[in-house]
């Protein structure tokens, strides 16, 4: 079962966040990850949206999520994200199997 890693993010230093994109998709490929969307101008339809970036993530199982978000690569990178940007992110479970 698929499992998302959605993000909204608001980018407030984008030399910082430039380091965390820099490395980011090398480090999802290992773990399977994908990138579905990212997004500087959603289409907003309903409510607010106070970010600058919408991104989302595919991985082929938990365990894929888990592996990649804990690794110690991951994490030497994710210090420059929570830096550089205000972010809101959340683990989606896919419906099919």
């Amino acid at each position: 079962m698929s499992y998302y890693f959605v993000a909204n993010i608001k980018i407030r230093d984008t030399r910082e966040y430039q380091k965390y994109i820099d490395k980011a998709g090398e480090i999802f490929k290992k773990f399977n990850g994908e990138y579905l969307s990212v997004e500087n101008e959603p289409q907003l339809l309903e409510g607010e949206w106070d970010y600058t970036r919408f991104v989302l993530i595919q991985f082929k199982t938990k365990e894929d999520f888990d592996e990649w978000y804990n690794s110690d690569d991951y994490q030497k990178i994710l210090k420059h994200r929570l830096n550089a940007a205000k972010c809101d992110t959340l683990l989606i479970k896919g419906i099919k199997s």
